[in-house]
């Protein structure tokens, strides 16, 4: 396999990572970041993040008073950081970005506040719990010219960055044919998650539902950048309520079958798992990537030569991470392209597909795209 040079490897990562050079100034200060609620369980991510000096946070808008006190305990931030409200404390602490770990229903929410007065906002994922939410969302973000970015835990992974080059650089595999993406744990109450992420998590109108929507939309946001974009033709569900006595509002395991002109890819999403899993299977015209985690692969590029290990090599330090890539596309430094992993163009498809999976599950029936959405 040849050795890509650096600008080569830039150019396909998950977001484009242009060189640029440090001003005789110094460096920028920190990015001001303000971090939208803490029911999120993802939120420890961002408190418990090593100091880098590329952003800083501000404030915390959390009405729960006893949640945040437990996660200042675990984490040691100051209470002085936290607010009641995300309207106090933007007032207050004047964010330049703000990082949304509330419920998804509450995203348009917050997109609602923070657009108008020109703070960018980055969510979890999803984007929103619905179309229609993505839409206003999108639509806001565009009008006042905010970035409006969704995080996910895969995007960071350098096995994914890897497979994207060997496909469509390389040209090392073909022509892509099936995708296969397993992601989901054992369940959120059995993995241990807060009774605070479990209120929103397991309710089908704060989450959105249940395993389709925490672990669908991994698969769905991988598919559509691997594709550069493409929408299926068609989308195929099934859900099962597996464990009812555990979460009785909303499905436990889907399976979501994107059907492309050349293409099909089948998600797993699944809170019965045997183990916590997000890995992917690329397959093309002459042979397959495995992305086993976040560093270790399988590749074949023909069946004469068979499959070979390859260890993925961490993204840049500067965007290896949500937080550090929120400050360079804030600074100018990274720009979004479309379909990249965290672009609002391929969250609005990624919010379709579960929009679409979600009634073909309820009917029985498979999902015509542009019928669906004409």
């Amino acid at each position: 396999m040849k050795t890509l040079g650096i600008l080569l490897i830039a150019c396909f990562l998950p977001f484009s990572e242009p060189a640029y050079a440090q001003g005789a100034s110094g460096p920028a200060a920190p990015l001001r970041v303000g971090v939208v609620g803490l029911t999120h369980a993802h939120v420890h991510w961002i408190l418990g993040r090593e100091k880098r000096g590329d952003i800083e946070i501000v404030g915390i808008a959390e009405p729960n008073r006893e949640l945040a006190e437990r996660f200042a305990e675990q984490h040691g931030f100051d209470m002085s950081l936290v607010y009641p409200s995300l309207e106090e404390m933007v007032e207050k602490t004047k964010p330049e970005a703000v990082t949304a770990f509330n419920s998804i229903f509450d995203h348009l929410k917050t997109v609602e506040y923070c657009a108008p007065r020109g703070i960018h906002v980055m969510v979890e994922k999803p984007l929103a719990v619905s179309y229609d939410h993505a839409e206003k969302m999108i639509r806001l973000a565009r009008e006042n010219g905010i970035y409006l970015l969704t995080n996910y835990e895969t995007t960071w992974y350098g096995s994914n960055a890897k497979a994207y080059r060997l496909v469509h650089e390389d040209q090392a595999i073909g022509e892509i044919r099936k995708m296969v993406f397993h992601h989901g744990h054992q369940g959120p109450i059995e993995i241990g998650c807060n009774p605070e992420f479990l209120e929103f998590l397991t309710d089908p109108v704060l989450n959105g539902g249940g395993a389709l929507t925490d672990f669908g939309c991994y698969g769905a946001n991988l598919a559509t950048w691997f594709l550069q974009g493409q929408e299926p033709e068609s989308v195929t569900c099934l859900t099962r309520q597996i464990k009812p006595d555990l979460y009785p509002k909303v499905e436990d395991e889907a399976t979501i079958l994107l059907n492309y002109p050349k293409a099909q890819v089948v998600i797993q999403a699944s809170w019965n798992w045997p183990f916590g899993r997000k890995d992917a299977e690329i397959y093309g015209t002459t042979g397959y990537v495995f992305c086993r985690d976040g560093r270790q692969m399988s590749v074949m590029e023909n069946e004469k030569t068979g499959p070979w290990p390859l260890r993925a090599d961490p993204l840049p330090k500067s965007v290896d991470d949500p937080f550090a890539y929120l400050e360079q596309v804030v600074r100018g430094k990274v720009k979004v392209r479309p379909f990249d992993l965290s672009s609002p163009e391929n969250n609005e498809i990624v919010v379709k597909i579960l929009e679409a999976a979600r009634h073909a599950a309820k009917t029985g029936k498979t999902v015509e795209w542009k019928r669906f959405f004409k």
